[in-house]
């Protein structure tokens, strides 16, 4: 058929619309000269057959598997009612990426591909010949693909926040109060998205910025109009306002415009904001409009995809499961399915069987509408979004499939922003959580062909709180003439010495808890939160969260409670990787004993504040089946391990181990110089007549360790030294005061704002068991590889450090192992960023207290086998008791003496150090030999160990054996499974934990 001909016989046809379709297509395959529709479940006419009134028809009218749905209507009729058809039913028709619509005067191309704009292509009967239009039209048949749009909802929605996020910052230049001048912005973000939802009537918000251009007041007087009227509904220039509210139109505080701010808001509202992602959105928007977190603007957000990690079998598979359940019930009852004469004449009603049938799906329908979603730490509400979309999803999918086993199908979509629940403490991410909720329910109505709410189009959504997750604080009372200060020094909750009405706070029930709490270490804590706060959440959760423990597992426990009251059913929330380990894995424990871990991602990546980090995912409650990593296992235990017979979590920190192995001084200030400046400093004298080789001293932290040393000294003034004591070491003390002392006033921490010529953490423990020792011997507490190295006595180890308090070769020999590599793996948390996994967390309580040393070869006491050596770049062993502990002393020392050669070859470098370094004490440096530099530069453990040459890997070896023989392991060999040497230390560990209790 040639388009002339296709042309003349639609021009005027009278065929009716049920008649006219399938000739039209037929034509219309023929006109392109591909096959017309003849493959049942593939490409079809009447997809979906089902029964409607009298008539039968399809879901669509055609349709093709991966290409098209197919929707026609009788010249004249209304399109939009056909798209609404096929907007409704494309998940019965398995999402096709296009949704096509004709009245055969006229052919409308929707696109319809996730994550992307929608686009609209048209085409009219008279312009069918044209080239592009034929091509358009062969596309659909053999390569849908190539009507998807360029852009992504992703980036649409960052362009967005971008444009509100310069604008929020041209405003807060002019001293506008950040809040009120979000809460503005915001207000303008729905508006945009509203008349582009057609919620709003047609670019009326454009328009009012438009005619109100270049007069700033003019719009600030014509956007408050406004948004009185939304508040209620109402008129406005002619137009009527539907009734919007919902609390967000409650305040309308308009700032003072200026002619660019409303130049830059005309430029933001010509956007395509319906197709915004909501998904992202509260993220992005929180960035731009909040002060403190506009730096990240540009950052990388999560990907929704892995938040549904959790969402999937905390919320999705349990309901799809009491779903399957119902639909199996109803499939039963399907054929039995009819009506019977009532008493009245022509009166029809079910039979019995149909309502049996109807009742059982109103159940699961009210069974949806009851549900409930707690995000505890909701954030700006992408969490509480894609759970709203999760149950609306399923009770759309129940209402096909009720559909086609022919029971009535609902009109409207009971599930609503009603059915999520929020905590969220900072004011900002609240406010953006309900905008997100809100613009994500109604894009999703729209999308799926249902009637938007009414009068309000907005729910309240006070029920997403603004408040303390995890501290019941009261509220302060009103100023006083006294003004903040005094009011926040006398009627403070934070009490001195105890704490007034503080209190652990109520969340509503739910049955579900998702979210992402807050990440901040342990050891962090009272630095970032105040010593107030952080000894507020020790007396509250005394006995249930260890005070080292990190900050997120407050929800961790709070959830627990919850599911142990029987106030939710399911948890999942997001963890750093420290949770599996040391005082945070007390608290997994108390949830695998009262609501086991059913399903868990141990390492998975994650942006938190903008930054790629590595994560635990951990879904815990009344989960049937478990899951590690994607994998079916039979238990989840406290350590985000598998297994049954291999808990590690059973292994028990041992007494004589205790005391040993301690974590670096933490500076907490600029108290680091560079070696040259520290040894200038060496030479000069002071009032007190002490050199400064008393606190200034060489330093290492962990890339000093895993790479080349980097020549860095530390400023280090003690445990007790007073300020007065300090200042007498002249040179200094001044540089503390400029560059330490003023980042220390602003420190949340009293006691470090108050002595801020020390460090934050000292280290007192560490410095009394290192003392008297020539060498100690460290190990990075994050790194790719576990490896051991001797660090000299006058060296100060920062906190990236572990420090194990032993001067003994056999210490050394038995850590360097393979025996406690495989140990310090399985029971280390694993820190890391980007996409590229984890990195080991090395830990005291978890990988060395627990560790089962042979017996009799503890560090405690192989620390006092024979003399101490002196450290040197080969220290040699020491004579040792016994032939096994002499057979790992030699060959430790002889791995030792080997990675040392290989790190700084003789004839690359030179060992140096000043006459005041020799004075002191102080180690000698290694300098690269003249023409060496870039050669040396290459040399670092890391690289040794990526390599791991041949020599290496027998050094080692040989350390294993002889590592084995003292535990009295006849039968190693390099090929024993990491699982059985696991096996063989925890039996050991629990042997000994036993006898002590």
């Amino acid at each position: 058929m040639t388009p002339q001909a296709f042309i003349a016989k639609w021009r005027d046809n009278p065929l009716t619309e049920r008649a006219g379709a399938q000739a039209h297509f037929e034509d219309l395959c023929a006109l392109l000269e591909v096959e017309p529709p003849r493959i049942e479940g593939e490409y079809q006419y009447e997809r979906g057959l089902i029964k409607k009134s009298s008539a039968s028809q399809g879901w669509a009218d055609v349709w093709k598997r991966g290409c098209f749905a197919w929707e026609y209507k009788a010249p004249d009729k209304d399109l939009g009612a056909a798209l609404k058809q096929l907007m409704v039913y494309a998940l019965a028709l398995d999402n096709p990426p296009l949704l096509l619509v004709s009245d055969r005067k006229r052919i409308e191309i929707h696109t319809h591909f996730t994550g992307t704009p929608s686009e609209v292509h048209s085409i009219l009967l008279e312009d069918i010949g044209q080239p592009e239009n034929l091509q358009k039209l062969h596309w659909l048949f053999n390569a849908p693909e190539r009507f998807k749009p360029r852009t992504t909802t992703y980036a649409v929605t960052e362009e967005a926040a971008r444009k509100m996020g310069k604008l929020a910052e041209r405003l807060n230049a002019r001293n506008h109060a950040p809040l009120e001048t979000a809460h503005f912005l915001i207000q303008c973000v729905f508006c945009m998205f509203a008349e582009d939802a057609r919620l709003l009537p047609e670019k009326l918000f454009e328009t009012v910025l438009n005619k109100s251009n270049p007069d700033g007041a003019k719009a600030q007087s014509r956007l408050t109009e406004l948004f009185t009227a939304m508040r209620k509904g109402g008129d406005f220039a002619l137009e009527t306002i539907p009734y919007f509210n919902g609390g967000l139109f409650e305040l309308i505080e308009v700032p003072p415009l200026t002619t660019e701010d409303v130049v830059q808001l005309l430029d933001a509202a010509r956007m395509g904001w319906g197709e915004i992602e909501p998904a992202i959105l509260g993220t992005l928007f929180e960035r731009g409009l909040n002060p403190d977190m506009r730096s990240q603007l540009g950052a990388h957000y999560t990907d929704p995809a892995t938040i549904l990690k959790l969402i999937c079998p905390v919320i999705e598979q349990p309901l799809i499961g009491e779903w399957n359940d119902t639909r199996a019930k109803l499939a039963r009852l399907a054929p039995q399915f009819g009506y019977e004469k009532g008493r009245k004449k022509g009166e029809f009603r079910p039979n019995e069987a149909r309502t049996e049938g109807q009742s059982l799906f109103n159940a699961f329908l009210e069974r949806l509408k009851r549900f409930r979603v707690l995000d505890p730490a909701c954030g700006s509400g992408n969490f509480l979004y894609l759970a709203l979309k999760t149950l609306k999803d399923i009770e759309h999918r129940a209402n096909l499939e009720a559909e086609a086993l022919g029971l009535q199908r609902e009109l409207t979509i009971e599930t609503s922003p009603a059915n999520v629940l929020g905590i969220e403490l900072n004011p900002y991410a609240a406010e953006l959580a309900r905008v997100t909720v809100w613009i994500g329910e109604i894009q999703w109505m729209l999308t799926h062909g249902y009637a938007l709410r009414r009068n309000p189009i907005l729910q309240p959504l006070d029920h997403i709180e603004n408040r303390d997750a995890v501290l019941q604080i009261p509220p302060s009372p009103p100023l006083t003439k006294g003004g903040m200060d005094n009011v926040a020094q006398e009627t403070s909750p934070f009490e001195k010495g105890g704490l007034r009405g503080i209190s652990e706070p109520e969340w509503p029930d739910a049955d579900a808890i998702v979210g992402n709490p807050p990440f901040l270490g342990g050891s962090k804590k009272r630095g970032e939160l105040g010593s107030e706060y952080f000894n507020a959440l020790n007396r509250v959760y005394k006995d249930r969260v260890p005070g080292g423990a990190d900050l997120v597992t407050y929800w961790f426990e709070k959830a627990r409670a919850q599911v142990e009251a029987g106030k939710a059913q399911r948890v999942g929330l997001v963890a750093t990787q420290a949770i599996r380990a040391g005082s945070n894995r007390k608290v997994l424990e108390r949830i695998v004993a009262t609501a086991p871990i059913f399903e868990a991602w141990s390492d998975e990546p994650w942006i938190n504040n903008g930054a790629a980090v590595r994560v635990s995912l951990v879904c815990f409650g009344d989960g049937k089946e478990s899951s590690l990593d994607g994998k079916p296992v039979s238990t989840i235990h406290a350590d985000l391990t598998a297994g049954g017979g291999l808990d590690l979590t059973q292994a028990k920190p041992l007494a004589e181990n205790s005391s040993v192995a301690f974590k670096g001084a933490e500076k907490n200030g600029a108290f680091d110089v560079p070696g040259e400046t520290a040894r200038q400093w060496l030479k000069l004298p002071n009032p007190n007549g002490h050199a400064n080789a008393k606190v200034v001293k060489p330093w290492k932290n962990g890339q000093d360790i895993a790479g080349r040393p980097s020549d860095t000294w530390v400023i280090d003034f003690g445990v007790s030294t007073t300020e007065n004591e300090a200042s007498l070491f002249e040179t200094p003390f001044a540089h503390a005061l400029v560059y330490v002392k003023p980042e220390r006033a602003k420190n949340n921490d009293a006691n470090r704002k108050k002595n801020w010529w020390r460090f934050g953490r000292n280290g007192a423990d560490m410095r009394s068991g290192i003392s008297g020792l020539s060498r100690y011997i460290v190990t990075p507490r994050v790194a790719k590889y576990r490896y051991f190295v001797w660090c000299d006595a006058t060296v100060s180890p920062d906190s990236r450090l572990y420090v194990i308090a032993s001067d003994s070769n056999i210490a050394f020999g038995i850590l360097s192992s393979r025996i406690h590599e495989v140990w310090s793996l399985a029971q280390a948390s694993m820190h890391g960023d980007g996409n590229e996994g984890g990195r080991p967390t090395y830990n005291a309580k978890s990988c060395f207290e627990t560790f089962p040393f042979p017996t009799g070869l503890t560090p405690a006491l192989s620390r006092v086998e024979g003399p101490r050596v002196t450290a040197s770049p080969s220290p040699q062993p020491s004579p040792l008791k016994g032939e096994g502990a002499q057979s790992i002393a030699t060959t430790a020392a002889q791995l030792n003496a080997l990675r040392e050669t290989w790190l700084n070859p003789p004839e690359w470098v030179d060992w140096v150090r000043t006459k005041e370094e020799e004075q002191a004490g102080f180690p000698l440096r290694p300098v690269a030999k003249p023409g060496h530099e870039a050669e040396l530069k290459k040399r670092t453990l890391t690289n040794l160990y990526n390599a791991r040459p041949a020599w290496l890997d027998n050094a080692h070896r040989e350390l294993d054996a002889a590592v084995a023989a003292a535990y009295g392991w006849t039968g190693y060999t390099p090929e024993m499974p990491n699982e059985e040497i696991l096996k063989r230390l925890l039996a050991l560990n629990l042997e000994r934990s036993a006898k002590k209790s």
